[in-house]
Order: C-alpha cells, then sequence, then structure tokens
C-alpha cells in the first residue's frame, strides 16, 4: 500500500527541528504528509488505510480523511503539517487543503495544546522521580507547545518556525538551564495560555462545513 503515498500524496511537508528552527547537522528530516485515496478503493469492504510509515526514514502519512479528523480535534502534530513552512510536494488538491487551513481552527487549540504539553511535563517529571534522569528534549517540547499554544490563539495561525527563541529553547534542550528554572517557565507560559484562550476570537468550533467541502470535492475528483 506504499504507493499510496508515493503516488497519491498531496501535500509532504518537513516538520520537527529542520522546520522549527532548532536543526543541527545530525538532525533528522521528519516528514509528514497526506495523501488521497481513490475513490474507488473504498467501495469494497476492506478500506485503503487510514495512516502509512515511509518509504523513506522518518517519514509518516495520514489520509486525508483522517487527517481532517485529528485536525478538527485540533491535534497539535497535524495541524503543524498545515503550517510548516518547509513544503516538499504540493498538488492541486494539497493546496485546497492548505487554503481552507483556518476552517481547522478553534478555541480547542488552547486545551489541546495546553494537554500536550502537561502530558510532556508529567512524563519528564515522572521519569526525574523514577531514575533521577530528565529528558531535557521533551522538556524543550513541552515548553515550545505553550508557545505555539498561545501563539495560535492570539494570532490565528499555527507557530512552527521558533528561531527567535532557538538559543534559549536549545538551552531547555541542553540541560544548561535548572530544572526549576524550566518548570518555572512553564507555568509562566501556562498562565499565558490561559489568558490568550480568554481573549481569542477564534470559533468555539471549527468550521466543520467548509472541511466537508474540502474532502466531498477530493472524493469526486479521485473517481475521474
Amino acid at each position: 500500500m506504499i504507493e499510496l503515498v508515493e503516488r497519491h500524496t498531496i501535500l509532504g511537508v518537513v516538520v520537527g527541528s529542520r522546520a522549527y528552527g532548532l536543526s543541527g547537522p545530525a538532525s533528522d528530516h521528519d516528514r509528514r504528509g497526506v495523501y488521497a485515496a481513490p475513490t474507488r478503493l473504498f467501495f469494497p469492504l476492506d478500506k485503503p488505510p487510514t495512516h502509512l510509515d515511509g518509504p523513506q526514514p522518518e517519514q509518516f502519512s495520514w489520509e486525508i480523511e483522517r487527517f481532517c479528523t485529528l485536525a478538527l480535534q485540533a491535534n497539535p502534530t497535524v495541524l503543524e503539517v498545515l503550517w510548516s513552512p518547509v513544503v516538499e510536494r504540493l498538488t492541486p488538491d494539497g493546496a485546497e487543503l492548505l487554503a481552507a487551513r483556518h476552517a481547522f481552527l478553534s478555541r480547542r487549540v488552547g486545551d489541546t495544546y495546553g494537554e500536550y504539553a502537561r502530558d510532556q511535563l508529567a512524563r519528564v517529571a515522572a521519569r526525574r522521580a523514577r531514575t533521577g534522569e530528565t529528558n531535557w528534549k521533551q522538556a524543550m517540547h513541552m515548553i515550545r507547545l505553550l508557545i505555539a499554544g498561545a501563539h495560535v490563539l492570539r494570532t490565528g495561525d499555527v507557530l512552527v518556525d521558533v528561531r527567535p527563541l532557538r538559543t534559549r529553547l536549545l538551552d531547555v534542550r541542553n540541560g544548561a538551564l535548572t530544572w526549576d528554572a524550566v518548570t518555572g517557565w512553564a507555568g509562566d507560559l501556562q498562565e499565558d495560555l490561559a489568558a490568550a484562550l480568554a481573549s481569542t476570537t477564534l470559533p468555539a468550533s471549527p468550521d466543520r462545513a467548509a472541511v466537508d467541502r474540502l474532502l466531498s470535492g477530493v472524493r469526486e475528483r479521485g473517481l475521474q
């Protein structure tokens, strides 16, 4: 089934450190994509896969319907795909998906970004308590998620490139800050996220009708 990625990808981007502006010489090329399976593949009982790994290392792709479902839920990992500054493949259907990206945004991002960040903080703290070791990379991404969450609530755009904060974020990743300094920063950012949510102009719910129109158009063209 990997040919679905090879032949039917409509949007292919780079995410991770190379998109965030936090990469070094040895950083991976984390690739994410969206493919649109031909509509006739949905007619039999066995449906096309909702996601696939590969064919390149560190590459993961979603079928467009699954991608839209996750994006409507304000999944931070998925939303980043729509705002990545590093686009490697784009078809007309992919361009239409990007043009509709604001339809996926809602006040839910305040919850999802906050929950993802709190989960990562809890994981790092639990590991410290269990082993005495700190996953500083995970701690850095917790901070980055809190910053990105407040940004999207205030601006209506997903923050991917964080180069203006590169030095301080890399200080976290490299363990140059104390754990107390990191958790203190996280606490300040959680308050900022709450303030951004209280004042955001994003709608309470995403625009499902616009996403339905997008998906229907892709499926109709997929019959040709």
